[in-house]
């Protein structure tokens, strides 16, 4: 692995570690899951700005819903099965017509899209409601082969920013061409200008008629045309209900990974019954478009370290901040700064060990935390901020003006000593 590797710095930084007795699964740490916070709050702010409507479903349903829904068959093999009851100390069991109980069999969801289906049928919709639009962050879990797993890029739990849209098929170019706005427009405050797009046609065990796939396929690709987006197109490679658009990112050793997707969808509607009312009082089925700006939560955070290289940007660090005493004296205006930044909403660490100045920088950039202020004597005399940026820059400000400045870079507004 190289130094920029993200299980690297995941270690350098304590941000989350994995072990043997939790395959393919992530234990955070503090730091690491103050980033993974942050992600998510700028992505829910995102999404309900975007007119989605956060929602939270089951992680286990009964095994007959997937089954319904054609998953069972795609992805049975890597579902994590058990019967209603198991380990529950007395038996939880459901009984046939004929009064013979039997287990249910339940599973664990690898993804949220069926769940989405059962929220939107839970009364019926008129044609003026549409479009519908659900988000939810959605704790997935696959059981991937052990030799597959890698770090946070492929583990066998991970939490995906899923969101969904009932739609006319009127309204699918116009739905599409907003997501990708919002996918640019978040890959861009992430760092991440650059991505390539590819749209992944039908495979070969699919759900539907060729009929159906020769709509969505044709739909999707007009609409990515009309988004201004270029895309190769990979043939085979769509999900079983429905073709895709894929925005793959390149992590520190060159290799491409999909995060964000988009996918057309005519199957599952039918599959678990969707339906809405049209202008002409007739029932229609909606189409579904499947949305995720980040993909696996995990496997972002690993594509963001490696490409930042563990400097995060001042926005999104888990702590934008490390505030350090000069000399014990100082203990006491520290802790006003660093109270004061707090307030702020800045996310700010206080280091007062009876350590040297320069120990304390070293481990600050270490840490790599983005920005370091120092305190002094001359500062708590003179009411001051000393600031120190990761790329050298250096400034001295009154006090009510440092914790401004501060608190305006940390929301990503301005620079700090320009």
């Amino acid at each position: 692995m190289n130094d920029i590797d993200h299980r690297v710095l995941g270690n350098k930084l304590d941000l989350f570690h994995q072990q043997e007795e939790g395959p393919g699964m992530v234990f955070w740490h503090p730091r690491g899951w103050e980033l993974y916070r942050v992600l998510e709050d700028y992505i829910r702010q995102r999404m309900r700005r975007a007119g989605f409507r956060e929602i939270r479903t089951p992680q286990l349903l009964a095994r007959s819903i997937w089954e319904r829904s054609g998953h069972w068959e795609k992805f049975g093999a890597q579902m994590y099965s058990l019967s209603e009851g198991q380990g529950s100390g007395g038996a939880s069991e459901a009984h046939d017509a004929d009064g013979a109980s039997e287990a249910r069999a339940l599973c664990l969801k690898p993804m949220s899209c069926p769940c989405h289906v059962q929220v939107f049928n839970q009364r019926v919709r008129s044609y003026r409601e549409l479009p519908v639009r659900y988000s939810e962050f959605g704790a997935c879990h696959r059981d991937e082969p052990s030799g597959s797993l890698e770090g946070l890029k492929r583990t066998r739990a991970f939490v995906q920013d899923d969101a969904h849209v009932f739609c006319t098929e009127a309204q699918i170019e116009l739905e599409v061409g907003r997501f990708c706005d919002l996918l640019r427009n978040v890959y861009a405050d992430l760092g991440f200008p650059a991505f390539s797009v590819a749209l992944a046609t039908r495979p070969a065990l699919r759900a539907g008629a060729d009929e159906v796939w020769d709509r969505a396929e044709a739909a999707l690709a007009q609409a990515a045309l009309a988004a201004g987006l270029q895309f190769d197109v990979r043939e085979g490679e769509g999900a079983f209900y429905g073709p895709k658009l894929e925005f793959h990112l390149l992590d520190s050793r060159g290799r491409s990974w999909q995060c964000g997707t988009i996918q057309l969808d005519f199957v599952l509607p039918e599959r678990l019954d969707a339906l809405y009312v049209n202008e002409r009082n007739e029932r229609e089925r909606p189409v579904m478009i499947h949305h995720a700006v980040l993909g696996s939560m995990e496997r972002f955070i690993a594509m963001l370290l490696e490409h930042h290289e563990g400097w995060l940007p001042l926005w999104l660090a888990p702590e934008q901040v490390a505030v350090a005493t000069i000399n014990d004296a100082c203990a006491a205006y520290a802790a006003q700064v660093v109270q004061a930044l707090e307030d702020a909403g800045v996310r700010v660490v206080l280091d007062d060990r009876p350590e040297r100045l320069e120990k304390k920088i070293v481990d600050a950039r270490e840490k790599q935390v983005p920005v370091f202020v120092a305190v002094g004597p001359r500062d708590e005399r003179d009411q001051t901020i000393s600031i120190r940026e990761r790329d050298g820059h250096q400034v001295v400000l009154a006090f009510a003006e440092g914790v401004e400045r501060l608190r305006i870079a940390a929301l990503r507004q301005g620079a700090i000593t320009s």
